[in-house]
């Protein structure tokens, strides 16, 4: 195969235009865009639409006498790729696909890259034969599997040589400049430009007896990566304690803080916080992309007579509405899509939060400080005086904040807000339980939104799934006997979704409209009438059932459905 490529020179243009697969005056101004651009001539082909690179690939394949790899179905080996540095294979456009008996198998985005093809053979020092891949999968596989693993260890050995034997020096780690390339200011650096890769919402640092794991998390599930040195540890937490403007001093206490900063092009912000646990400090830190624009209401994956309902609800003058789930759920980008519908220049709006989390235009924001005795209570009695039409409060967190809240949606304004409650059902009796009356829950209250946040199946490998036994019995249990088990399907695990079968998530809700039937209920402080009530409710569709909807649409899996359920791990 190699030797097939030395001895063909192909010239992509004539051989397209040979098999009239595009014409000569879509090949001139190609050529015209590439001499602009400098860009290779079958990259502008196919980003112009003139050619399907599936097709250009398949061709050059034929002519080359060499194998066109689709790799989102290919088995690609994580210590293998590592023989061709991260900088070669994003340079060359190249990915070791496998070793065979001759030789390396490796994948090209641009097969006739000649140059390219001598390069790869002097860096493998290894007879190489070469396979059509897609530039665009090609470079989502490095993107995947070059992340530094090794080099974090390495940069936590380095981190661990600098400190020695002798205790961290608080003191000597500062802001100041000079010190970028410290090996834990590097080590930070990486850890943060794996986690902007993997698309991760949290990082952990968490000593643990004799390792520090660093962990990420993707999809909801953490990903873990265990170093065997935890002196390091004290380093790396300082370090990001100075960032987030924290007392490094202070080690006894939780604390928490918060930083931005620039990972590959994007503006990340960063929530820190901190605990100290009985091995030492550790820390979680939330990562909001500040590039990342606000979702609307209907990009939230809402039913559409859901959305309607919700849609008219958060439209009325006043009255509270709840969203409810626990954290990590979605709660906040639900309410900010509600804000960002209701933001017109005849609203007044104010926010009451813990923390901002995104800047909004024309809303007055207000970041409480428990330091200097800026609480939710306080700026919301506050708010009520600056003539407010639409109040957000961040959450419902003790009685105090509760009571001026629905007090606030009984008096002419709507108030949205947020609870952790495990659905909709049992949120208005929390507000019960937590000392307001039971009169003004009834009355203020005009919707509750319950969610959650489940995997999405990734599209690549997803293939039907008869469920079984023990899903059977679950199912049975959730909906009789006469339980459909058909449109089910399974991940298979593939490249595009690091082999967990998933890919991306997706909220699942459920809306309760407290009707007369549940404010009576809710008068007389009776959970059992109120939530036969709720389950009569004509629309009301438990969360559990919505997911199963999904589950049968294909969209996430049976298993994914009963962990929502707490049936399975």
């Amino acid at each position: 195969m190699s030797a097939n490529l030395s001895r063909k020179r192909v010239r992509i243009g004539d051989l397209l235009v040979e098999h009239k697969m595009i014409s000569e005056s879509q090949l001139q101004q190609a050529l015209a865009e590439q001499k602009k651009s400098g860009r290779k001539l079958g990259r502008v082909l196919v980003e112009s639409g003139f050619v399907d690179e599936e097709k250009l690939l398949q061709l050059l394949s034929e002519q080359l006498e060499i194998p066109y790899i689709d790799l989102s179905r290919f088995e690609l080996d994580p210590e293998l790729i590592t023989r061709l540095p991260e900088t070669h294979a994003r340079r060359y456009r190249a990915l070791i696909l496998k070793q065979t008996a001759s030789g390396l198998l490796v994948g090209m985005g641009d097969p006739t890259d000649i140059f390219a093809f001598d390069e790869l053979v002097r860096i493998l020092k290894s007879p190489v034969q070469i396979a059509c891949v897609k530039e665009s999968m090609l470079l989502h596989n490095i993107d995947r599997l070059y992340q530094n693993h090794e080099q974090l260890r390495h940069l936590a050995s380095e981190v661990g040589e600098d400190l020695g034997d002798s205790a961290f020096d608080l003191h000597s780690l500062d802001t100041g400049g000079g010190q970028s390339d410290a090996p834990v200011v590097r080590l930070i650096q990486t850890v943060f430009e794996d986690a902007v890769r993997a698309d991760a919402s949290d990082i952990h640092i968490e000593p643990d007896d004799g390792v520090l794991r660093i962990r990420r998390r993707i999809d909801g599930i953490l990903h873990e990566t265990v170093m065997d040195d935890t002196r390091i540890a004290a380093a790396v937490v300082s370090r990001l304690k100075l960032m987030a403007a924290a007392d490094i001093s202070e080690r006894r206490l939780p604390q928490d803080g918060r930083f931005s900063l620039r990972v590959l092009d994007k503006n990340i912000d960063v929530r820190l916080a901190t605990i100290p646990t009985q091995t030492g400090e550790a820390v979680v830190m939330r990562l909001l992309d500040q590039g990342s624009s606000i979702r609307k209401l209907t990009q939230l994956g809402m039913p559409r007579t859901m959305l309607a309902r919700l849609r008219a609800l958060i439209h009325k003058p006043h009255g509270l509405v709840l969203v409810t789930g626990p954290t990590g759920s979605g709660k906040t980008t639900t309410l900010y899509a509600a804000l960002g519908e209701l933001n017109k220049p005849q609203k007044k709006i104010i926010t009451v939060e813990d923390p901002v989390e995104y800047q909004l235009p024309r809303v007055n924001q207000v970041q409480v400080n428990p330091r200097i005795h800026l609480t939710f209570a306080r700026v919301l009695r506050s708010s009520l005086r600056l003539d407010p039409d639409i109040i957000l409060v961040g959450e419902m967190r003790d009685l105090e904040t509760g009571e001026i809240a629905l007090r606030a949606a009984l008096t002419g304004h709507l108030v949205l807000s947020t609870l952790h409650t495990n659905d909709a059902v049992s949120t208005a009796m929390r507000l019960i339980d937590m000392g307001v009356e039971p009169y003004l829950v009834a009355a203020s209250t005009q919707a509750i939104v319950a969610q959650r946040l489940i995997r999405r199946l990734c599209t690549h490998c997803k293939q039907p799934q008869a469920p079984d036994p023990s899903e059977m019995a679950w199912l049975k249990s959730l909906e009789g006997d006469n339980a459909s088990t058909g449109g089910f399907q399974h991940g298979e695990g593939c490249n595009q979704c690091n082999h967990t079968g998933y890919h991306g998530r997706m909220g699942v809700y459920e809306l309760l409209e407290i009707d007369y039937a549940l404010a009576d209920a809710l008068r007389r402080n009776n959970p059992a009438d109120f939530e036969r009530a709720a389950r009569a409710q004509n629309g009301y569709r438990p969360l559990i059932l919505s997911a199963l909807d999904y589950a049968r649409e294909g969209l996430t899996s049976l298993g994914e459905v009963m962990r929502l359920g707490g049936a399975a791990d």
